[in-house]
């Protein structure tokens, strides 16, 4: 693969795990159905109570790890350093081995320190173990994510999560019959168990297949090792050192960017049971109608995520190299791109809560509750999205500080106003004081992160192209998918129809109108995954005009569109017949680089 390919590959990257993320979280969102109708709302509540303190351990034990591993060796695979990256992969390995085996003995040890409901202690400590195993898969996936690859770390987590959801529902049931003589909460507290045991059992899944493609490649990355003999080898001690320096911000950054899920649930429980005097199981299912919505919300920032660990490793290398020209372009890009999708799927969302919920929760008592935080939390897909990849593009030039600068100050302010609000203003509207601080939280973060990259990178994005146009396209859009949605079923009350097609008409007026107004090139567009299909799609319809490639006549000679396209179809060519030839190990271009 040509670099000038390479370096425009990242998209493409994205775009592969941003399609593995998504399908992770609608395999979630389908597998959350039964097993919410198994555990019922109060399981459910205990399930995310030791679920959010379980993440917040991880994330300060592995969490950051694929990321931070991803930058480092991103570095020194740019200057074709690999004996040095590999020290540095085994390195990381010690560490999360260490580090992992330490957090998950706190975890089992301590679960009652970590949640405040009692039923949530026997879910948390069966989660602990999976704490150690995903360290070792971080790693793993970090050391693929270097090399320009995702698409082992996206099959990974199809597989992680297909294993989760079968094992989840399986055990769930079995817990959940086990406790059959007991009271109601027990009974949910078991079966919550049983879904997090279906957690381990992914993680495990994933990591036997990333320890299967390592085998499958240790030849090649061996023999890269040996013919690396023109750099000088960096000391453990010195490895572990730079390890601790990145890891840690990583760490910091990124654990105060997720802890809002673990403290908002905590502020929440500690209001509404000990100084509302409210119970648990009736707080546990509160807290159960903002998870699902949470669930819900979280398939579109998959992109943002995907982009962002995409991202990482491009701009590390430009970066490291001086490229600062290659930097402003990754991130523009990703910045458009993030936006064309987050924002009509927020005015999706928004407007189509109540049928989507219906689809995919559709339990009777926390059904209108549920469809209403879920409206009212879509706008915050926005934010999230564009924080998640500021985050990352921030930790990509060094400035590694300034994330946890920004989620420190967005994290006091929300809690402030949560806590405040919950106390003194009336404590019907509790739930939307939840969601608000929520919204507040990402707005914040969002702004001040690209603030700072404004300042560090001298960059200011598009404006009209990347926000203003689809914007407006999206709420036509989502006047359009309101509509259809109302009137089909006005007439065939069939839910699942009626929102099937009205998402058909809202994406395609979106397509059309952001193709017209050119919010997006062709050539963006082609940049995009199964973009040349989409370009087709538009030209074939009449949305997008194809280009007109004339013959220039210059006494004889070629036109430059005319050579440009016949270089290119050798070049295909090439590339055809290099296919059908035996792979050669000694290559630096081995499948390990994308």
């Amino acid at each position: 693969m040509s670099n000038s390919k390479k370096k425009d590959s990242f998209i493409l990257q994205a775009g592969i795990l941003a399609f593995a993320g998504i399908i992770v979280r609608i395999i979630g969102l389908l597998y959350n159905r039964p097993l919410v109708a198994i555990i019922g709302d109060e399981g459910n509540g205990y399930y995310n109570s030791a679920y959010y303190a379980y993440s917040i351990i991880l994330l300060i034990s592995s969490y950051s790890i694929p990321s931070a591993v991803s930058k480092v060796i991103a570095q020194r695979l740019a200057t074709k350093e690999y004996r040095n990256a590999h020290r540095i992969f085994c390195c990381a390995f010690i560490y999360v081995l260490v580090v992992g085996g330490i957090a998950s003995l706190f975890v089992f040890f301590g679960a009652g320190l970590l949640v405040k409901m009692d039923s949530a202690v026997l879910p948390l400590k069966v989660l602990a173990p999976t704490i150690f195993f995903s360290g070792i898969l971080g790693v793993l996936r970090g050391y693929f994510q270097a090399h320009k690859t995702m698409v082992q770390t996206s099959v990974s987590q199809i597989l992680e999560q297909l294993v989760n959801a079968g094992v989840s529902i399986g055990m769930a049931y079995v817990m959940v019959n086990m406790a059959a003589d007991q009271n109601t909460t027990t009974q949910a507290s078991f079966g919550a168990a049983g879904g997090t045991i279906g957690t381990g059992a992914g993680v495990l899944a994933g990591l036997l297949f990333m320890v299967g493609v390592y085998a499958l490649n240790r030849k090649t990355i061996r023999r890269r090792i040996e013919r690396d003999t023109g750099h000088i080898d960096e000391s453990y001690g010195d490895i572990f050192k730079m390890i601790l320096m990145v890891v840690t911000p990583f760490i910091i950054s990124t654990g105060i960017y997720n802890i809002t899920n673990f403290l908002d649930n905590t502020i929440y429980q500690q209001i509404m049971m000990g100084v509302r005097k409210i119970g648990e199981a009736a707080v546990s299912t509160d807290l159960s109608a903002i998870s699902k919505g949470t669930k819900i919300s979280n398939i579109p920032i998959a992109m943002a995520s995907a982009m962002a660990t995409a991202l990482i490793p491009g701009i590390s290398s430009d970066f490291a190299q001086g490229y600062l020209d290659g930097v402003k372009n990754k991130v523009a890009k990703s910045v458009k791109v993030t936006m064309l999708i987050s924002i009509p799927c927020a005015v999706g969302i928004g407007v189509l809560a109540k049928p989507v919920m219906l689809v995919i929760f559709p339990q009777p008592a926390s059904l209108e509750i549920s469809s209403m935080l879920l409206s009212c939390m879509a706008v915050s897909i926005i934010f999230y999205a564009l924080s998640t990849l500021t985050q990352a593009i921030l930790q990509s030039v060094g400035r590694m500080n300034a994330p946890i600068i920004n989620a420190t100050a967005a994290v006091i302010i929300h809690a402030a106003v949560m806590i405040l609000m919950m106390l003194f203003l009336n404590e019907k509207y509790s739930l939307f004081y939840y969601v608000f601080s929520t919204v507040l939280y990402s707005f914040i973060l969002c702004v001040l992160n690209q603030i700072a990259i404004h300042r560090h990178l001298q960059y200011r994005q598009e404006v009209d192209k990347t926000f203003i146009r689809p914007i407006v396209a999206s709420i036509i859009m989502g006047a359009a998918a309101f509509g259809t949605y109302q009137g089909l079923y006005y007439l065939c009350k069939i839910n699942i129809i009626a929102l099937a097609i009205a998402i058909m008409v809202g994406m395609s007026v979106y397509f059309i109108l952001i193709i017209r107004w050119n919010a997006v090139s062709e050539e963006e567009l082609r940049s995009m995954p199964k973009g040349y299909m989409l370009v087709g799609i538009a030209q074939k319809t009449g949305i997008m005009k194809k280009k007109d490639f004339r013959k220039v006549k210059n006494s004889g000679k070629k036109s430059v569109g005319t050579k440009k396209k016949n270089d290119q179809q050798k070049i295909s060519k090439n590339q055809n017949k290099k296919l059908l030839e035996p792979i050669d190990e000694n290559d630096d271009d081995y499948w390990l680089d994308e």
